[in-house]
């Protein structure tokens, strides 16, 4: 049988509005603590405490998105997330004190809440059914290769140029972003019966275990983008910190290329479990790396970028299944739902990666923290192959 078509206009514009987007998220990611530390003074536990704000934003949109887009139009509402969280970026070079920061970053949370999930499930209903694994796999794509670019852009803005700059690069993205998703063309919204309002309308209740298992991968990756430069630092490694991103952008990139294909195949918690062991294999040798600095720095030095390789191969590989894991438990009238449930699992966690690393390293050091992260990926597959995996073959309905 002739394959149903998936590269379309609307979707090569989706995917490069997420592309610009998330390359003005990555460009400040590893910037902002060193902004926070030079400009507002601040210790490494406030820092974590006031990046987190983003995350619990975010994380406390989520739900109501899930409701609104599979109640509304979804365009618009796109549209509206995604003009608001590129404004925000004008913002924060007014941010004269750190209070005005602080709630610039949860408006921020707020919109970026609203227009991932509004982006993933657009993606979801312009592609085919049958090869939504792939889809998904391409559109995550857009994802790797902007974490690839853009820490390390930022980072290197951030050797040459003030934070202004740096802020002016990511809202010029974010308005090309804007022009390109304006372009995508959407299918009629289906009209949905009003149905009593109930828990499930605003959380995905069938996808709570799988959520609970990507919480727990989601700490130590939200300790990796934010605090990995500062660890690099803190060990020895003093240049070039924008190659572990890119290293671990190219893992995730070449990942995806097969493992969407695997899912549309119906190997959905096959190729779960064998991220989940990657990441997990990666934290732990991610802790090691300062004592490999201290006893031999070059030595050190090449593990330490070379495991960012595994870490993007881990989480590329996982990531399409278990967006699909997610879909796959939910009716269609409940994917922004089922979206936002699995968004809202990710950025719990990486909001208590942020506090705990931050935390952490003020009360330990990095090391310590990393280490915690591979236990976390080991508690989590354990999980993940005992539990979760005969529950999403009971349940999922397609």
């Amino acid at each position: 049988m002739k394959k149903e078509r998936l590269l379309t206009s609307s979707y090569f514009f989706i995917i490069a509005a997420n592309f610009l987007l998330s390359f003005a998220f990555y460009l400040l990611l590893p910037v902002f603590p060193f902004y926070l530390s030079e400009v507002f003074a601040t210790g490494k536990g406030l820092t974590g405490i006031i990046l987190s704000c983003y995350t619990v934003a975010t994380l406390s949109i989520r739900p109501f998105s899930g409701y609104l887009l599979d109640t509304f139009a979804r365009k618009p509402l796109y549209l509206l997330a995604f003009f608001v969280f590129m404004t925000v970026f004008a913002g924060y070079m007014f941010a004269g004190t750190l209070l005005v920061f602080t709630l610039m970053r949860i408006i921020h949370g707020f919109s970026f809440g609203m227009v991932t999930v509004s982006g993933n499930t657009i993606v979801i209903d312009i592609m085919p059914s049958a090869r939504r694994g792939e889809g998904l796999g391409y559109y995550g794509l857009a994802n790797n290769i902007a974490m690839a670019v853009g820490p390390m852009t930022g980072l290197l803005l951030h050797e040459q140029y003030s934070f202004n700059v740096i802020f002016i690069a990511a809202l010029s993205s974010c308005v090309l972003g804007f022009i390109t998703a304006i372009l995508v063309k959407t299918p009629a919204k289906q009209p949905v019966s009003h149905e009593p309002i109930s828990l499930d309308r605003f959380i995905l209740l069938k996808g709570i275990p799988s959520g609970v298992v990507l919480l727990l991968l989601s700490i130590p990756y939200g300790m990796t983008v934010t605090y990995v430069a500062m660890y690099g630092q803190s060990i020895g490694i003093t240049g070039g910190m924008g190659l572990f991103f890119t290293m671990q952008a190219i893992g995730m990139a070449v990942s995806r290329l097969f493992s969407g294909k695997q899912v549309d195949k119906g190997r959905v918690t096959q190729v779960i479990a064998l991220g989940i062991a990657i990441v997990c294999f990666g934290f732990f040798v991610l802790s090691g790396c300062a004592s490999l600095t201290a006893w031999n720095p070059e030595v050190g030095t090449i593990v330490f970028f070379g495991i960012a390789l595994f870490l993007g191969i881990g989480f590329g590989t996982m990531f399409p299944a278990f967006n699909t894991m997610f879909v796959n438990l939910a009716p269609h009238n409940r994917r922004g739902t089922a979206t936002s449930t699995y968004l809202t699992s990710w950025d719990v966690g990486i909001g208590l990666g942020l506090v705990l690393g931050g935390s952490i390293a003020e009360m330990w050091n990095f090391q310590s923290a990393y280490l915690l992260g591979g236990c976390l990926s080991l508690v989590s597959i354990t999980l993940f192959c005992w539990k979760v995996a005969p529950y999403y073959h009971r349940n999922k309905l397609r």
